[in-house]
């Protein structure tokens, strides 16, 4: 049921509404989180409610909910679901759902009133594949280590395609890096922060060199919208587990491991000394037929003090 010629007045609309907003609501939000479309026409019940998806790379627009019944042969069917004030609630927003809704009434195959348009921006960040041990991803915590650079990206996504420059000047719609404590981190110049578009997305970069004391450090990247927060999203500073653990043998450690080693050897040496004296001194006392009958062969002498687990056993030449 969708009108192919929509498309025509699109990038009218979306502007109209930006700057004015009067015609649709512009509804801001992070990645990762639930979000409810109002459907500002609806009538006494949704069976006459149809939701319909448009992206610049669709020639048509695709109808998300037809009639109130949802279409199943879309890829996010299982995150969308009819509210029952007909409002369209997605779950688990992903920077692909970004876009125009248009919420349009039909009773028996008749286009009824205006349209209901809603026009989704997503906010979403990614870490450089470079910059962490785990590919690029919108968690917001990445397994990384001090002394890296890391450099985390910010982007709106936006049916629009608008430039940051212009999002800024014509909009007041702005993007920043910032602190836990909401501090712009463009006044600190360890931080270096770019910004940059493409057809779809306005995007902030911001690169720094990691610190040992960045362990669990919360930055976020803020939209606002004539100088008030609309959403955010925080990335938070991770070590990671094989760089926590890694450490160095403490050399007070070593010492007193030398030490025990070498008192044990000491105490070795002086047990076998007492032994061999001990020996000595029996031979030297032993009558002459006993020492007659061992020129030839040795005197075993048991020396009892040796840590083994048998008597050691000393041979006496």
């Amino acid at each position: 049921m969708a009108d192919k010629c929509d498309l025509c007045l699109l990038g009218l609309i979306i502007l109209s509404s930006l700057l004015t907003g009067t015609s649709g609501v512009n509804v801001f939000i992070s990645s990762g989180e639930n979000v409810s479309l109002s459907c500002n026409n609806a009538l006494s019940d949704c069976k006459s409610t149809t939701w319909i998806y448009y992206r610049l790379i669709f020639l048509a627009g695709v109808e998300l909910i037809t009639l109130g019944i949802k279409n199943k042969d879309t890829e996010r069917h299982e995150r969308l679901s009819l509210k029952p004030d007909c409002s369209l609630n997605i779950k688990n927003v992903t920077e692909e759902d970004y876009g125009l809704y248009t919420c349009r009434q039909y009773v028996n195959g008749q286009k009824q009133g205006p349209d209901a348009d809603v026009f989704l921006h997503v906010l979403h960040v990614s870490v450089s594949p470079s910059s962490s041990s785990s590919s690029s991803s919108s968690s917001s915590q990445t397994e990384i280590s001090p002394g890296r650079s890391v450099t985390l990206s910010c982007q709106l996504y936006s049916f629009a395609g608008f430039s940051c420059d212009h999002w800024v000047s014509s909009v007041g719609v702005e993007l920043l890096w910032v602190n836990q404590a909401g501090v712009d981190l463009k006044t600190d110049s360890r931080y270096q922060i770019s910004s940059s578009s493409d057809q779809y997305r306005c995007i902030i970069t911001l690169t720094t060199t990691l610190l040992n004391e960045d362990d669990n450090r919360e930055w976020r990247c803020q939209l606002t919208h004539r100088n008030q927060v609309k959403t955010s999203v925080r990335y938070t500073v991770k070590y990671s587990a094989q760089a926590d653990s890694t450490t160095a043998v403490n050399p007070s450690t070593q010492v007193i491991v030398i030490s025990v080693a070498a008192d044990a050897v000491l105490l070795l040496a002086l047990l076998w000394l007492i032994c061999r004296k001990r020996a000595d001194n029996k031979r030297g006392t032993g009558d002459s037929a006993v020492k007659d009958e061992n020129d030839h062969k040795g005197t075993y002498e048991t020396c009892p003090f040796l840590p083994l687990q048998e008597p050691m056993i000393m041979m006496i030449q």
